[in-house]
């Protein structure tokens, strides 16, 4: 168990491999603010390895919650493409939430994958993970974005 994680705490985003990880912990399953039907929510980015740990504030939305499970659809795909085609190409890459608002996640598909946590509107560091999630990944995301709608109060929606 991560001693670093409080009860309450639920874990929206966890991307790991045996020796590191990343993953956004909303701090709490209460709105800051809801606005027009909007809820806006506080959470964190926590990297944790061998050489670098850390944890810096990240803000989403309820459209938020859609664009997770769009980004994993497109990981999918992006992965099935890459089986089909030979040759070099640039990876697919991404950004959750969107970038530009607060810290935010890029990840780009590669062998390995690599995750960047992104401070661009704070400190402007960005840290760089490589993780080599195996096969599985995208349908465990898929239940932890489940399990966090249902934290939340909302029906699976897309």
């Amino acid at each position: 168990m991560d001693t670093n994680t409080r009860p309450e705490t639920i874990e929206l985003i966890r991307l790991a491999d045996p020796c590191q990880s990343v993953s956004v912990r909303l701090r709490s399953a209460e709105p800051t603010l809801e606005s027009l039907g909007v809820r806006y929510y506080d959470a964190e980015a926590v990297v944790t390895s061998d050489f670098v740990n850390g944890t810096v504030r990240l803000g989403f939305d309820s459209e938020d919650l859609s664009d997770w499970g769009h980004l994993l659809d497109a990981v999918e795909e992006a992965g099935r493409d890459a089986e089909q085609e030979a040759g070099p190409e640039e990876p697919f890459a991404a950004d959750w939430p969107r970038s530009g608002r607060t810290a935010y996640l890029r990840v780009v598909c590669g062998d390995p994958y690599v995750v960047e946590v992104r401070d661009g509107t704070g400190t402007g560091v960005v840290v760089s993970v490589p993780l080599d999630m195996g096969e599985g990944w995208t349908a465990e995301s898929r239940e932890r974005l489940a399990a966090a709608r249902a934290a939340l109060g909302r029906i699976r929606t897309g």
